[in-house]
């Protein structure tokens, strides 16, 4: 089944590491990746750039709206993602323990599905 690991950092988490840090941490979010990958549970996997440059839609009233980032309102921001294909939830979490995120950020397990359930 699969399931989505999505990575929260706190907002101005990047800017606050120094380039060797922010590529240290980086080059460990892609051996996990990588082991992931030979365990044969990787989907896909993607880094997200700063919500700075990210927009956000919405149709009201039959008018979109375009919303230019960053949002104020946000304490957090989605980093990236992995999807993955578990057995069971409790793979999926255990998974998640052993993500290097979860040391500088939270990482929420969620199984995909309709969205009418």
């Amino acid at each position: 089944m699969p399931y989505l690991l999505l990575i929260h950092e706190p907002i101005g988490q990047r800017q606050a590491r120094s380039r060797a840090d922010g590529e240290a941490v980086y080059q460990r979010m892609l051996r996990f990746a990588g082991e992931l990958k030979q365990r044969g549970v990787l989907r896909a996997v993607e880094s997200l750039t700063s919500q700075d440059e990210a927009v956000r839609v919405k149709v009201g009233q039959g008018r979109p709206q375009v919303v230019d980032g960053p949002f104020a309102e946000a304490k957090e921001m989605v980093g990236g993602f992995f999807l993955l294909d578990c057995a069971t939830r409790d793979e999926a979490i255990a998974i998640a323990r052993e993500c290097p995120a979860a040391e500088w950020a939270t990482v929420e397990v969620r199984a995909t599905g309709p969205c009418y359930t």
